[in-house]
């Protein structure tokens, strides 16, 4: 730094006085010199003078404080804390204004144009090779030769402002930003025209000449002196070792028969036969999947000179075969007879065919078809063994017999000891489940279509759907305090002053029909064709044969109130279920299986089951999975925590199903069929959600005859045994244990 400021040393005092400190005697002109530079205006780039704080200075030179100082600035002033000089106090009492500074002259001794050289000129970052991108998050942009900051341009002119300075200023095409400083640039016409000639692709220095004459070194005529005379190396007459020991090794490989010599190729030529048969040793035999051309087919009688009457066209064929497409006509030529083989002239197709034989052959790609080498046994699913699945309904252990015209329908005490039975003989009877005997008939006067035992033990009533009434029956079997408390719980009820708009009718039992064991009368406008109770036993919904929103009712049997859940159709409704532990109803139409839920009175899902004709319907004890059977002889499973499409669809019976039902507590579940069988599957659902329902086929059931086409009409499992019932069209309900 000394070496730069000559031998002057220039001090700030107050105001913008100087005084000089001279180290030797020099002339007194250079001090007007520096006299005259004292009113300068200061450099923003002064970081030694400790007056001002780094607020102060960015504000001064042109940055705004940010208020959050990085650590980086810190160690930045730290730094040059320590590299500038300590004032003393009364220095700092001394100085000035705080936005005077201290500038440092060069005052050069002797002749000015001594120390001045090309490679300096205009150089004010000294940060050397240091990537520029480390200075993005500082407000500078590197240091001078004095170690001081130089500090970025402001800049928060958007792209507006420059828009406006690119239409006012007429120079605004020749600036370019200094990147080392940060500051705009105006090219002069001399560098604007060094560009214009490098992008043009000429050189920069316009007085050269790149199509000058060359000189050549090396003249054609012959001189009596040489290019050089340096005499010849020793190693060029002693034998190279390197050289020795390539050449042993050749030897050795030749001996060894690892180097063969290179054989005279055949200049005859090779050709390939492409209808010879293919030897498996011959070059494309070798490929290891080269598929061989397919053999044309050989001629048959229609390609024969004298053919057969049947293989010649009548004219109407020949027409026929005239109008086809040439792709598409069978055969591909039209048979002719001749009287002899020398009256046969020359295919007119044949070397369009031979040409198109050729193209296959070369063109046509051929797939080898891989054989896989599969035993039959594993494609076969490993399930367990029936055996190992028991308990489950193996074989026909009771008949009960009485009714005289096809049983629709049964149902099963919660306690599993009476057994109630629907026909179409106008009767409902209830049997003894373990005897078979019929305890009690009651008359309906109708085709009995749909039954149901309350599933709730403290009420013993029976629905029955009969034509376009509900019959609640209190059949008063088993305990005598519950067939009393259920009369007690039906005799409370108390008609409101001002009786609610009603779907349905409830009517009271007269005494006579009180005796038989009927109780209540909910009548409809329309057939009923099932009922079914809620699990808590206070509701139960009716399905009616009509179109229209109101084909399901729901009663309520403790205020004898009935209501249409829904405001439209979305099908024929063939039969409902509740869930039997949330607000869910099941509704299954023809095509599609919905699940509402009652309190929020919304759609939840809709299962497409991908039958033609849903005919049933269970759910799981669970909750979780439902089976739905159809009249296309399907059985479709349905994983409502899965999926809204089928999980399974098992096809075992060949003819309609008409019922299905899960068992209470056992994995097992059933299906009825009008081919008089009964398969029961065995339906494990685990409670890890990872685990897919197991199901197997278990046992086919047969034992009911076959009548008016007709075979098992319902099915129902004992709540507490695997015992199984079905009741068919022959009139009789058969007990499978």
């Amino acid at each position: 730094m000394a070496g730069e400021l000559g031998s002057w040393r220039v001090e700030a005092t107050a105001g913008c006085g100087m005084k000089r400190r001279p180290e030797s005697e020099q002339d007194p002109e250079p001090q007007l010199e520096e006299l005259s530079l004292c009113s300068s205006a200061p450099s923003h780039g002064d970081s030694m003078d400790s007056g001002l704080s780094d607020s102060e200075e960015s504000v001064f030179s042109g940055l705004e404080d940010s208020g959050s100082d990085s650590n980086e600035d810190d160690g930045h002033d730290d730094l040059e804390g320590h590299g500038g000089t300590e004032k003393t106090p009364g220095e700092q009492v001394q100085a000035g204004p705080p936005y005077q500074r201290t500038e440092v002259v060069r005052v050069q001794s002797g002749n000015e144009y001594a120390e001045d050289s090309s490679d300096e000129e205009d150089i004010r970052n000294t940060v050397g090779n240091v990537p520029l991108e480390w200075y993005e998050d500082f407000p500078h942009v590197g240091y001078d030769l004095d170690g001081r900051r130089i500090y970025k341009p402001l800049r928060t002119r958007d792209e507006l402002d420059q828009f406006l300075d690119k239409m006012d200023d007429p120079d605004y095409w020749r600036t370019v930003q200094d990147r080392m400083t940060g500051h705009d640039l105006k090219l002069t016409d001399q560098q604007v025209a060094l560009v214009r000639r490098l992008q043009r692709g000429q050189f920069g220095d316009e007085s050269f000449d790149p199509y000058e004459p060359a000189v050549d070194f090396f003249s054609g005529d012959i001189m009596i002196h040489p290019v050089t005379n340096r005499p010849a190396d020793k190693r060029s007459f002693i034998p190279s070792l390197v050289e020795k020991e390539k050449v042993s090794r050749m030897v050795h490989a030749i001996k060894m028969g690892w180097i063969q010599p290179r054989r005279p190729r055949d200049p005859t030529p090779s050709f390939y036969d492409l209808w010879a048969q293919e030897d498996p040793h011959a070059v494309l035999g070798r490929h290891k999947m080269h598929v061989p051309a397919p053999k044309l087919a050989l001629p048959g009688h229609a390609e024969s000179y004298n053919p057969p009457p049947e293989f010649l066209l009548s004219e109407k064929e020949r027409s026929a075969w005239e109008q086809e497409e040439p792709g598409e006509r069978k055969p591909s030529f039209l048979p002719r007879r001749f009287p002899s083989l020398r009256a046969v002239p020359a295919y007119s197709r044949f070397i369009q065919e031979r040409f198109e034989r050729c193209l296959d052959l070369y063109l046509c790609p051929r797939q080898r078809k891989m054989r896989v080498n599969v035993d039959p046994d594993d494609l076969i699913p490993r399930l367990p063994r029936p055996r190992d699945l028991q308990p489950f309904p193996t074989c026909q252990a009771l008949v009960y017999r009485g009714h005289s015209d096809l049983v629709r329908c049964l149902s099963v005490s919660p306690g599993g000891q009476w057994l109630a039975s629907g026909s179409d003989d106008g009767s409902l009877r209830l049997w003894e489940v373990v005897t078979a005997r019929c305890v009690r008939i009651v008359p309906v006067g109708g085709v009995v279509r749909s039954v149901a035992w309350n599933p709730n033990p403290t009420i013993c009533l029976v629905a029955a759907a009969v034509e376009d009434a509900v019959l609640l029956l209190n059949p008063a079997l088993g305990d005598r305090l519950v067939v009393s408390s259920t009369d007690q719980l039906l005799s409370a009820f108390e008609l409101p002053q001002e009786p609610a708009m009603q779907p349905a009718c409830w009517l009271e039992a007269s005494e006579e029909e009180r005796q038989g064991g009927l109780r209540l009368r909910i009548c409809h406008g329309k057939p009923v064709m099932q009922v079914t109770w809620h699990g808590r036993g206070d509701y139960l919904a009716a399905v009616l044969a009509t179109p229209g929103h109101t084909q399901v009712l729901i009663h309520q049997l403790s205020r004898r109130r009935s209501q249409t859940p829904f405001r439209r159709s979305h099908g024929q409704v063939q039969c409902v279920a509740f869930h039997p532990s949330r607000p869910f109803l099941f509704v299954a139409s023809q095509r599609s299986v919905r699940l509402y839920h009652l309190l929020r009175q919304e759609l939840t899902k809709k299962l497409m089951p991908n039958c033609k004709w849903v005919s049933s319907l269970a759910v799981h004890p669970a909750g979780d999975n439902i089976i739905c059977g159809s009249y296309d002889s399907k059985l479709v499973w349905f994983d409502l925590d899965l999926s809204t499409k089928p999980y399974k669809v098992l096809r075992h019976h060949k003819k309609a199903l008409r019922a299905v039902a899960f068992h209470p507590r056992y994995p097992l579940f059933a299906s009825g069929s009008d081919d008089g069988s009964v398969i029961v599957c065995h339906g494990m659902v685990y409670n890890d959600l990872l685990q897919n329902p197991l199901l197997v086929p278990v046992k086919v059931l047969k034992g009911h005859a076959l009548t008016r086409d007709l075979g098992v009409l319902d099915v129902a499992f004992h709540p507490s045994q695997p015992w199984i019932f079905s009741s068919g069209a022959d009139g009789t309900i058969r007990l499978f244990s």
